[in-house]
């Protein structure tokens, strides 16, 4: 519902607006506008229980209003919809997983998708579910649906950058019975809206760019469907695994900026992608936002950003050691989405199945031109 006031209706329908918005509380005489963080186990209680807070593994106030912050990014307007916030986002991811699907059950996950997804799939069959498995390019998980309960879907993927067609998904496992749930990761809200495009969930990890400056482990689903959501919410609270108040005050705080630092950062991404591609030691190049890229005609079908993150291979692992090393302005560390570039060897670690020379790169809010200068001379010294 669109705000009003004494002059008229309260144009909210710009990304930054939102963004700057989300999940503020009615304004009160003396009181901060965005109250600071409930540090609280426990709540006055007298009598029955009734009202909103009981126990601090339950529900916080602190919470509640990131989660409606989180909603009002990934589907305004939609009062149905229902956000419940984690300790990190394979809490959020685990949430799901685990709370739809029983022994005897099939999900479909990718092949492709977020290195630790594979250890949930593990402990999925060690319960007794099927997993299937299918890259995202190519709506590939298609021919793996049938009889399945639940559809995994990661688009973009990480590290790879694949991107499937999510409405045609989407519509193909709600034929078949089965729920979707879809990684927004990398997109952002801002980027891309799962729920618009029908799926069930939307699950993320908010440590990532939705927080923006890595000093806050989160995730989060957000769902329409009372059901559903219910079972994620039990979850939740058999596990514990939730957000402590003081990381979901700097969260909702950080999310004020998102619409400028995913501006900044897709905005850099494009620049320091078409450098790359005059690079001729640069090789399997991907980002959404190229023309060019495999995965561009979907990608600018569904979503309304690109993304920060751009993906590329070096010859040699020594190689791509070298560059990482000659780089200033760029972190040698995982995880992606800050304000400050990042970028790694993605084999180190040896769960996806990539080159030894690949660079996951994550682009930062830096100035283009220093960050592009910063990448080729890295790469000039990386080939001496």
């Amino acid at each position: 519902m669109r705000a009003t006031s004494e002059q008229g209706p309260l144009l909210a329908d710009g990304d930054g607006t939102r963004a700057v918005r989300a999940g503020l509380p009615e304004p009160v005489k003396h009181e901060p506008t965005l109250p600071g963080p409930v540090f609280a186990a426990h709540f006055h209680l007298p009598g029955d229980v009734t009202g909103p807070y009981s126990y601090g593994r339950d529900d916080n106030p602190t919470w509640t209003l990131l989660e409606r912050a989180i909603g009002e990014l990934e589907a305004p307007g939609q009062d149905s919809v229902e956000t419940l916030v984690f300790a990190s986002g394979m809490a959020a991811t685990s949430s799901v997983l685990f709370s739809q699907l029983r022994a005897g059950d099939a999900v479909v996950l990718p092949s492709d998708g977020y290195q630790a997804l594979p250890l949930a799939g593990a402990q999925l069959e060690a319960y007794g579910i099927e997993v299937r498995t299918a890259p995202t390019g190519g709506d590939a998980q298609l021919e793996v649906l049938e009889g399945a309960k639940l559809l995994w879907i990661e688009s973009p993927s990480n590290p790879e950058l694949d991107v499937c067609d999510i409405r045609r998904l989407v519509d193909a496992a709600h034929a078949r019975g089965a729920l979707v749930a879809v990684d927004n990761t990398l997109a952002t809200p801002l980027g891309q809206r799962p729920l618009e495009l029908g799926a069930d969930f939307s699950v993320a990890s908010g440590t990532k760019q939705l927080t923006g400056h890595g000093d806050i482990l989160l995730g989060y689903v957000t769902g329409r469907d009372a059901e559903t959501m219910g079972a994620v919410r039990r979850w939740r609270k058999i596990v514990g695994a939730i957000p402590g108040p003081m990381e979901a005050w700097l969260a909702h705080r950080s999310i004020a900026t998102l619409q400028l630092r995913v501006d900044r950062q897709n905005a850099n991404a494009q620049v320091l992608a078409e450098a790359l591609r005059e690079r001729p030691e640069v090789t399997g190049l991907r980002y959404p936002g190229l023309p060019d890229d495999p995965s561009h005609k979907i990608a600018a079908q569904q979503m309304r950003r690109f993304g920060c993150v751009v993906s590329f291979t070096l010859p040699t692992r020594a190689r791509a050691e070298r560059f990482l090393d000659a780089l200033r302005l760029v972190d040698d560390a995982t995880s992606f989405g800050g304000v400050r570039s990042t970028a790694e060897r993605r084999r180190r670690w040896g769960g996806d199945d990539v080159p030894e020379g690949f660079i996951r790169f994550s682009v930062g809010a830096e100035d283009p031109e220093d960050l592009v200068a910063d990448v080729l001379c890295a790469l000039d010294t990386a080939a001496k």
